[in-house]
């Protein structure tokens, strides 16, 4: 059957579409994306402003019309940290519910660790043991860890690109004080959560999924996405330390210029850099590598499994 997974996150809303079923792998059929950013659109409140409200609105709209138009039998529709964490959370579902018929599901910080997990554990299979994985998305930093399918630990902390370079690093270049002091607050936040996984013993292997590290990666000298998704990519801590000092310098403008870099992500791409290379640091990893699959993936592997489960 066809697939669509409507992902509303931080950054965008992306329409993924797969020809999928039970026991097989998902071959991506269509990708529609359109960047909203709601995560750097939440006002003083914590709420999403009116106009932001209606530009989701408008857009899960045309999600719906490509997804009609591309055969889709079952549409998959989520939300993720920007709505989840909105103060007005509640009215602007009920607006999406509304005024475009789909239900968004508000995924907590939990579930996109543990579903990015899932997505990350059957790209790389079982040889692959003892599994730590890290994600960085617009408004969170997703990390979990385990043996097997579903994580022994999962946690979703407040420190997504979008959101502490809206709140964090305003400049451009931001002012040497404010990545320093970001980079204290992001160093404290991870921290406090390293006990929790370290408790259950060394990962055998650290993945990374997510826009912000597959372009941390490239910029670094991994594959192009033109070579495949079979090739290996990996992000060495010093060559992101090294990368992290230099984006620290370097206008919007000039950041777009590197390799990989979208135009929509390169003012992120610095607070992105800081939590990644707290991360690594704070775990202990030397380098990980960059798994293609995520969240979307996992939330269709879940369906196809809920599928297989309800026919036997």
């Amino acid at each position: 059957m066809r697939l669509g997974v409507l992902d509303v996150g931080s950054n965008t809303v992306h329409l993924l579409v797969v020809d999928a079923h039970p026991g097989a792998r998902p071959l991506p059929a269509y990708s529609h994306k359109a960047e909203l950013r709601l995560a750097e659109l939440l006002d003083a409140r914590g709420a999403i402003g009116q106009d932001g409200v209606d530009r989701l609105v408008a857009t899960i709209r045309e999600a719906l019309e490509v997804a009609e138009d591309q055969g889709v039998a079952d549409l998959l529709p989520f939300a993720t940290s920007a709505v989840r964490e909105a103060s007005n959370a509640d009215s602007v579902l009920a607006r999406v519910a509304d005024e475009t018929g789909v239900a968004l599901q508000v995924l907590s910080g939990a579930d996109e660790a543990r579903l990015t997990f899932l997505a990350a554990r059957r790209w790389l299979g079982w040889s692959a043991g003892r599994l730590l994985m890290f994600d960085i998305g617009g408004g969170s930093l997703e990390i979990a860890f385990g043996l097997d399918e579903e994580p022994d630990a999962a946690v979703s902390l407040p420190l997504g690109a979008g959101r502490l370079t809206a709140a964090r690093l305003p400049g451009d270049p931001p002012s040497p004080a404010d990545v320093r002091t970001l980079r204290r607050d992001v160093r404290s936040q991870v921290a406090r959560v390293v006990g929790d996984f370290t408790r259950f013993g060394a990962a055998d292997r650290v993945v990374a999924t997510s826009k912000t590290f597959k372009q941390l990666a490239r910029i670094a000298g991994a594959a192009r996405t033109s070579e495949g998704l079979y090739v290996r990519r990996d992000l060495s801590r010093e060559d992101l330390r090294t990368w992290g000092q230099k984006l620290a310098e370097l206008p919007v403008r000039e950041r777009q210029q590197l390799p990989g870099v979208s135009e929509g992500r390169a003012r992120q791409l610095l607070a992105g850099a800081v939590v990644a290379e707290a991360t690594m640091d704070l775990f202990g990893v030397e380098s990980l590598e960059i798994c293609p699959w995520a969240l979307r993936e996992g939330v269709i592997l879940r369906r196809l499994d809920r599928m297989r489960d309800a026919a036997r």
